[in-house]
């Protein structure tokens, strides 16, 4: 019997699940309902390995290379560069489309089900509002579907997926307002429930998401530990100028660290040292890209973000794999600090959607928050100075844009 599967690809973290007996029904992976959308290509045995065990054979040192975030690489021209992946050469759509076929395989093993349809979460913006590459990105991951053996594929933007799981949810009319904070976007659905019907007024969406925080806050607290900021002598005088800011700022970029690992740029790294008031900083990074530690920073940051957010006591971005004994204090001031821009950005956000749906911010009866990065002060904060009369809900997170998908299999 072939059935339609709801997959929410996301940057971060990935979902599946599908219509049984009138209620969503996850996927699970490893017992866990969300598939955290990493890959690590293991040099010793030739091994693809996705999810978790792509986070455990990077946390423990094993050799290889370690990708996440490739959702933001969607309508650029890297999608289709071939490159060298183990014993072949391929592009990002073949890569991300065995990511879905293992989604795929998994939901049929599991349910004894065929699924040849898919209806796929999108967010309401790849890239931003009139971009160029916006469509291009929408072809791009319909190519991954059908690559990974779907035959027909629907997008559902992801919020107005939210809004559908939470309209067979609510008992009363009213309007409401999803804020679907994902790794790489944050989408805003206006909805208004209606006798258990969901109609979406307004979407809109802007290019930030979790993986934007993370790089805030590596870029800022982490990066001058490896020398960001530190000043070089001139080669061929007395001056002295700053050091590049490019690797830096790549190095805290999480689909960019995978690119830093050349010859090339270690070399550069260890002329820099050489010319460095402060090589033992610079030395630091060069054990980074020689070790490749760049997700081992990009883990830790993320983990001193939610460390700082939870207001628990000193704060601290552990550097341990970089250096014995080496940590970053955050402070949760200093976390507010650096994500205030963020702040400011999403809280226009939101009052662009109520502008195209022609509605005052006093008519929201209820929010309702997706996505673990929705977590964050900064991003309720936000919301809430231009929603304060409505009810703010954070009780579905993780699951509700995959709860959404799995209903509109049944009218898709």
């Amino acid at each position: 019997m072939t059935r339609s599967l709801g997959i929410d690809f996301g940057t971060s973290n990935s979902a599946a699940g599908f219509m049984q007996d009138g209620q969503p029904r996850l996927i699970t992976f490893d017992g866990a309902p969300t598939l955290p959308t990493t890959f690590f290509f293991d040099f010793d045995t030739r091994q693809t390995l996705l999810g978790e065990p792509a986070n455990q054979a990077l946390l423990e040192g094993f050799e290889g290379r370690f990708m996440r975030a490739l959702k933001r690489v969607l309508g650029t021209t890297l999608m289709h560069e071939k490159r060298q992946i183990l014993n072949s050469r391929v592009t990002f759509v073949e890569i991300i489309a065995r990511f879905l076929k293992h989604i795929k395989t998994q939901a049929e093993r599991q349910t004894g089900l065929t699924f040849d349809r898919a209806v796929a979460g999108r967010p309401v913006v790849f890239h931003g509002t009139g971009d160029p590459r916006e469509q291009q990105a929408e072809d791009d991951l319909r190519t991954c579907y059908l690559a990974a053996g779907f035959s027909e594929v629907t997008f559902v933007p992801e919020p107005e997926a939210a809004a559908i799981a939470d309209g067979a949810l609510v008992e009363s009319d009213g309007l409401g307002l999803i804020v679907d904070i994902g790794g790489g976007t944050s989408d805003f659905s206006l909805f208004r429930t209606s006798s258990g019907s969901v109609d979406i007024l307004a979407n809109h969406g802007v290019r930030i998401g979790g993986t934007d925080f993370d790089r805030a806050l590596s870029f800022s607290e982490v990066m001058p530990y490896l020398g960001k900021g530190s000043l070089l002598r001139d080669q061929f005088g007395p001056g002295r100028f700053p050091a590049p800011n490019a690797i830096f700022n790549d190095l805290a970029t999480w689909e960019k660290i995978p690119f830093l690992y050349t010859a090339q740029i270690r070399r550069k790294v260890a002329d820099m040292e050489k010319q460095a008031v402060e090589p033992e900083k610079l030395g630091r990074l060069a054990d980074v890209l020689r070790d490749e530690l760049g997700h081992d920073i990009a883990f830790a940051t993320e983990r001193g973000k939610i460390a700082a957010n939870d207001l628990l006591n000193d704060p601290r971005i552990d550097l341990t794999p970089v250096e014995s004994g080496l940590s970053v204090p955050l402070p949760t001031a200093t976390l507010t600090e650096i994500l205030a821009p963020f702040g400011e950005d999403l809280r226009q956000g939101v009052q662009d959607t109520l502008k195209m749906a022609n509605l005052s911010t006093g008519q929201i009866d209820r929010v309702i928050y997706v996505g673990g990065s929705s977590m964050l002060h900064v991003v309720s904060d936000a919301v809430k100075s231009v929603t304060p009369e409505a009810d703010h809900s954070f009780s579905e997170v993780f699951t509700a844009v995959t709860d959404g998908l799995a209903r509109a299999t049944d009218f898709t």
